[in-house]
């Protein structure tokens, strides 16, 4: 990965709008014609977004030109950044559910339907890994409760929200202890179709099924890499511009903003509220996730405010408050 280096020119900055069509499992991509940087690689259809053009009006003019299709219903998936040698790309990125007209390429471009989960498989443009972590992430991020008894939590994860991501938080455990917790986590998850995130790299290596691994604040400042590669999603826990810039450099894929309030579980920690969140969302280039005194009821402030989704812990159990 490239990033911004201290101390040099400023690279120039673009923006474009960009969108993810969706066909059932599928997803289209295209790839990049001879003449155009970056030749022969796959990126989603999209181009630049021009004066006075909102990204939702750059992304209807560019699908028209690009695939002769015109988007009926699109709904925005997240901004994201990207940095090449040369310059920064800046992504407004669209979830494209409905359009009129076939897909045809139009500028020379091939073009093919893949199943989401198939797409690394292509040689991928830099900027379409980011979209492609960002299409598979949750809105809903639930943290497991310190007070509660694990029996009590296991036996609530199948009514947590219809597409929720559970992150195992064990921050006193050993990793043998750890380890031997994610076991069951891992079957429950399973058994109800919830995808589990693992905060310990001990739990990946003992075979644990996971969707994602959480970087905390010290595990953040101790990597010079992402420690894991892209079919793993990685999350990272951030409190300031200084280590959302740290996680944006270890390639994480999205990150955790908090407290947005003072919570139960942290009442001596003074939030950030919202327009401090709204600051370091819009700046991030990644998803990040509201936490601290919000819960599934605040999914749509959280995004109005800049955000990707929702995280949290006692807002999505029982009793644990």
């Amino acid at each position: 990965m490239v990033t911004e280096r201290v101390g040099q020119p400023a690279l120039p900055t673009i923006r474009v709008a960009c969108g993810v069509l969706v066909d059932g499992p599928r997803i289209l991509i295209a790839r990049r014609p001879t003449g155009k940087v970056g030749a022969g690689k796959w990126e989603f259809p999209g181009g630049k977004i021009e004066a006075g053009e909102t990204p939702r009006q750059a992304l209807v003019r560019e699908l028209d030109e690009e695939l002769g299709i015109q988007v009926t219903q699109a709904t925005p998936l997240a901004r994201l950044r990207h940095a090449y040698r040369d310059r920064i790309i800046w992504l407004d990125t669209w979830r494209v559910e409905a359009f009129a007209g076939s897909a045809v390429p139009r500028e020379g471009q091939e073009l093919a339907w893949v199943e989401a989960a198939r797409a690394p498989e292509y040689e991928l443009l830099g900027s379409s890994w980011r979209v492609l972590a960002a299409l598979r992430l949750p809105r809903h991020y639930a943290f497991t409760p310190p007070i509660l008894a694990p029996e009590r939590w296991l036996a609530q994860i199948p009514a947590l929200p219809r597409g929720t991501w559970l992150r195992l938080r064990r921050p006193a455990a050993t990793d043998v202890a750890y380890v031997d917790l994610a076991r069951p986590v891992a079957r429950a998850c399973a058994a109800a179709g919830v995808a589990l995130v693992v905060d310990r790299m001990a739990a990946l290596e003992a075979g644990i099924v996971a969707a994602g691994l959480h970087l905390g604040g010290v595990q953040l400042a101790r990597i010079t890499a992402r420690p894991v590669d892209h079919e793993i999603i990685c999350f990272a826990s951030v409190h300031d511009a200084a280590q959302l810039a740290l996680a944006y450099a270890r390639d994480v894929d999205a990150v955790i903003v908090s407290p947005l309030r003072a919570t139960p579980s942290h009442p001596q920690a003074q939030g950030i509220g919202w327009d401090a969140f709204h600051r370091l969302a819009v700046d991030a280039g990644l998803p990040a996730y509201a936490l601290g005194g919000v819960g599934p009821g605040d999914l749509e402030t959280v995004r109005r405010h800049g955000g990707f989704g929702v995280a949290g812990i006692s807002a999505y159990w029982s009793g644990s408050s």
